[in-house]
């Protein structure tokens, strides 16, 4: 039920219209939503009682009671989040004080985190950490903020003996991932799941036979349809907190979730490595 906002969130950008109409409605106003009977929400929302129904079958509820219910328990349980955290409501607001904006800053940064956690397909993170550890190369590709996390799994994925390599622009990432082979593995990250320049890289390394994989916020995506595995971050968007930094917390989680598990099944071999690259640059400290 905690996650039914999350549900609503991913499904929207697949949503026709009419649909979006109501998940807009329901995730600005889920106390009215609620409340409401179907009729009273047909109408705020400015569309008819059938579309109400359809959208509750797009995010798999057999009837608009059941949602209702749902919404009412999802909403509580925010409530209750929000107080753990000693705040009256998610968004910050121009009037906050720096006590306000330090404390809804955690809790969206907590909630990012804890719910990329378990929304996971954890069957499907195992499958990635396997083709990774098996792989002969890894390629990674992410564009803005995204890049960011690609930066921080090569980086891991290096010190302890994977060929793992992030291309800094996407004429370097396509020639570089047109002479991947079979063998190898395709990682992009895109929050959006529909930048071209990303789904243009991820379609070249499908065509030289390496196995990809999307990391994205939104599991119908072109990108994540494209890709033979997806794996999904939570990420809120906010007035002051952009895609750029929820979808960064929630990318750089997942990356810590694959090397943690990763450094778990090659644990002899990538201890002696990390304290081989450790000396390595031990004398260039203070």
């Amino acid at each position: 039920m905690a996650e039914l906002f999350t549900t609503i969130s991913q499904a929207r950008p697949a949503m026709r219209p009419a649909q979006k109409k109501v998940a807009d409605f329901v995730l600005k106003h889920p106390e009215k939503a609620a409340s409401s009977t179907i009729s009273e929400l047909s109408k705020a929302v400015g569309i008819s009682t059938a579309s109400v129904v359809r959208f509750c079958e797009d995010i798999e509820f057999s009837s608009f009671t059941a949602f209702r219910l749902a919404v009412s328990v999802a909403s509580e349980q925010r409530r209750v989040a929000r107080e753990t955290f000693s705040i009256d409501k998610d968004e910050i607001d121009p009037n906050d004080s720096m006590q306000e904006v330090v404390a809804k800053t955690v809790f969206h940064e907590v909630e990012a985190i804890q719910q990329t956690g378990s929304n996971l397909d954890l069957k499907t993170l195992e499958k990635v950490v396997g083709l990774i550890t098996k792989a002969k190369r890894i390629e990674l590709f992410g564009l803005g903020s995204s890049s960011l996390a690609t930066q921080d799994l090569r980086q891991k994925l290096h010190r302890i003996g994977l060929f793992a390599f992030d291309s800094p622009d996407n004429h370097q990432a396509i020639t570089s991932s047109a002479l991947m082979n079979p063998g190898d593995v395709g990682i992009v990250f895109s929050h959006s799941g529909v930048t071209p320049e990303t789904l243009e890289v991820l379609k070249i390394m499908k065509r030289s036979g390496a196995k990809t994989v999307a990391v994205t916020n939104f599991p119908e995506s072109v990108i994540s349809r494209n890709a033979d595995f997806r794996l999904t971050t939570v990420a809120k968007e906010t007035r002051y907190r952009s895609g750029a930094m929820s979808s960064r917390i929630a990318q750089l989680a997942l990356v810590d979730f694959l090397f943690v598990r990763i450094m778990q099944l090659r644990l002899e071999s990538a201890e002696l490595l990390l304290q081989r690259t450790y000396e390595a640059v031990r004398g260039d400290r203070l």
